[in-house]
């Protein structure tokens, strides 16, 4: 395996599996010198620290932001695979801040002054690095707190870099109370390197090519032609699927809902397991969040006989589009016949449309996250 992320793109940019993307390759560049910097920096209370008699400054960290398949993602499975540091966390955005409200409501309990400071604390300890995919705000909780939690991190030397499809300037914008949140737009303008990646292309749209959405019937023919999409997007050898990873995604409340399979952005789900079961809107939505592309096997003919999977995967379906989740699904039917008939199919008709509206081009090409 070649040590340096550089070393990496050049040779994936060499097989064919990436074309040649000078955005992309500023990106590369960019994290082959932190990961160097990050790699050469002495360990704390090291002799160097001793003799400085004081912390050496940590490595700069980066925000990179750019329109959706561009490479962002793949950039960050290179830098965080490759850099050889103790100390390294990566997470979802939206699974980091829930994490941090669970620990500030621990702090509360615990402490009886501020509860940010003992946070950064342990987050400090725990990580000189923090890698963190799709930022994103879109609640007042989250804006609230972002800039004392970040510029605590950064005074406790702690490197970040993030993904994101939108410019700082463009993040919470409209949201509730955003001057709250102005400083933490200004701080990742003054402590980190801000770089776009819009290349040309469009890799998640260009490896869905021309592929079929939906699959109609259930069966061999539909579950082989998903998984061959699966296995597509997420760049997995056919050859190894007995063992593609799958996840436990942390739902709001605590709860936990696993993922049978989950890699790089795409989740694999069956129906069952999505509506036949009691699921809520929390479940769905952490799922929307978390996910560029969701794909589904074995949905069945809907009716009043199953009005309470129907009313979930209505549910289901608003999340998904609500974060221009990509979807992928398998039927006994055609999204206009999948509730053919009876009481509810009325209701059933706006659902439809959405479906039709996801296989659109103009859908496909939007970025996650919502709108």
């Amino acid at each position: 395996m070649t040590s340096h992320v550089m070393d990496r793109y050049r040779a994936l940019v060499a097989a064919g599996e990436l074309r040649a993307d000078p955005d992309q390759q500023a990106g590369a560049e960019r994290l082959d010198t932190l990961q160097r910097e990050l790699e050469a920096a002495p360990a704390r209370g090291s002799t160097l620290w001793k003799l400085l008699r004081k912390a050496p400054e940590p490595p700069r960290g980066l925000y990179m932001w750019g329109g959706v398949g561009r490479g962002k993602s793949m950039l960050m499975d290179l830098f965080f695979d490759t850099v050889q540091i103790a100390r390294k966390k990566r997470a979802h955005f939206h699974e980091f801040m829930l994490d941090v409200h669970a620990r500030l409501a621990e702090a509360r309990k615990s402490e009886t002054g501020d509860p940010i400071p003992p946070v950064v604390e342990s987050l400090a300890d725990e990580a000189r690095l923090l890698c963190f995919d799709e930022m994103v705000v879109n609640n007042m909780a989250d804006a609230a707190i972002m800039s004392r939690l970040f510029t605590g991190l950064l005074e406790k030397r702690v490197t970040i870099v993030t993904t994101s499809n939108r410019e700082p300037d463009e993040l919470y914008k409209n949201g509730l109370n955003r001057q709250l949140f102005l400083p933490f737009i200004d701080l990742i303008k003054v402590k980190l390197d801000v770089m776009t990646l819009n290349g040309p292309v469009d890799y998640r749209r260009d490896r869905l090519g021309d592929a079929t959405l939906w699959h109609c019937p259930n069966g061999d023919e539909a579950t082989q032609a998903l998984s061959t999409a699966f296995f597509r997007l997420t760049d997995y050898p056919p050859s190894d699927r007995a063992h593609v990873p799958s996840e436990d995604v942390v739902v709001q409340g605590g709860r936990t809902l696993h993922v049978p399979k989950s890699l790089k952005g795409v989740a694999v789900f069956s129906f069952k397991r999505l509506c036949a079961e009691a699921r809520g809107a929390p479940d769905y939505l952490a799922i929307a969040r978390k996910y560029h592309t969701v794909i589904i096997v074995g949905i069945p003919v809907l009716g009043p006989e199953n009005r309470n999977e129907a009313a979930r995967f209505v549910t289901l379906i608003d999340s998904l589009y609500e974060y221009k989740v990509k979807l992928l699904a398998s039927a006994d039917a055609e999204p206009a016949r999948l509730y053919p008939q009876g009481d509810g199919a009325f209701e059933f008709e706006r659902t439809v449309s959405r479906l039709m509206e996801m296989q659109s081009d103009d859908y496909l090409e939007l970025g996650h996250g919502p709108k």
